[in-house]
């Protein structure tokens, strides 16, 4: 597999930051290499393939079926003497788990609980809003329909690939209720989903969990002593990411309940914390926490 520099990784991901804005990017057929058995796809979202010598893994596949044929093409290519391919995604929400019709008769989709759950609850919900977004959107979702997993676990399942297992875990609710980490050994890799980015401003979406539910993820996390870090929206790390997520969302907790009892509303201390993150850390792309502002004002009520 082609891999691709670490120039062309932070260049593609400043690309998908943009073209987010106006509608989802296409899934490109370039890969960089995380860990030894663990390559990626980069831009948005990044999507991992997890390559044994029996079966190969795919963590997420891009917004509608024509993504997740392209990375399903890729996957192929990774690894053309397996015949087992096994797919899972991190959330329900569309870039992460739309593109699954796109995939070729066969694949053994698993996915936890909660996330079907959620998956059955908002899918269609979340799919209309992302189709709302643009005309590209809107064409990449046309008429999908997602299918139920062919396995579903509660806290944990492992995928063994051939010298290489994938755990499956969930641990507790962050960007989502049902956010699904996938620890890669024995590369020590941890696929991060939303809940440990790099650089990023960490998200609650509708139907997620709390600041304090995030942080304790976090401390289950770190746990893992993960050497290799792939996040959903952002580059790839090491480990140093998690203690790194943990120190963020600390300190715009705290700064936002300090705000708090000084009578500020959620939408001026959203504002506050924003600007002093943007000092703090100029080069970052995005310093906007006022949507994580009022998840903490939320959870205080």
């Amino acid at each position: 597999m082609k891999a691709a520099t670490a120039a062309l990784t932070v260049a593609i991901l400043t690309a998908a930051g943009a073209l987010a804005q106006q509608g989802q990017p296409p899934v490109g057929e370039t890969t960089t290499q995380i860990s030894e058995h663990v390559w990626a796809i980069i831009g948005f979202p990044n999507i991992a393939i997890i390559v044994g010598n029996r079966a190969t893994l795919v963590v997420d596949t891009g917004m509608g079926p024509k993504n997740g044929a392209t990375v399903a093409r890729v996957a192929a290519r990774a690894a053309p003497g397996n015949q087992k391919l096994f797919l899972t995604t991190t959330h329900f929400h569309p870039e992460h788990a739309a593109g699954e019709p796109g995939f070729p008769p066969g694949t053994i989709l698993i996915r936890n609980t909660v996330q079907q759950k959620e998956m059955e609850e908002h899918g269609q919900e979340i799919m209309d809003r992302f189709s709302g977004n643009s005309a590209q959107n809107r064409e990449l979702l046309a008429g999908v329909v997602l299918r139920t997993p062919d396995v579903t676990f509660e806290r944990e399942t492992t995928v063994d690939l051939g010298g290489v297992t994938g755990r499956l875990i969930w641990v507790g609710e962050a960007h989502t209720k049902g956010d699904e980490l996938i620890f890669v050994e024995p590369d020590r890799t941890l696929i991060s989903g939303d809940v440990v980015q790099n650089r990023a401003m960490p998200n609650i979406s509708d139907s997620g969990g709390t600041p304090s539910t995030w942080l304790a993820v976090l401390d289950k996390l770190a746990a893992l002593n993960a050497a290799h870090i792939l996040p959903d929206h952002s580059a790839p790390g090491d480990g140093s990411l998690i203690a790194g997520e943990r120190s963020l969302i600390t300190e715009i907790r705290s700064r936002a309940l300090a705000l708090k009892r000084q009578g500020m509303s959620a939408e001026d201390a959203g504002r506050q914390v924003s600007s002093d993150l943007k000092a703090a850390h100029p080069d970052w792309p995005n310093t906007n926490a006022t949507g994580f502002v009022r998840s903490v004002f939320a959870e205080t009520n």
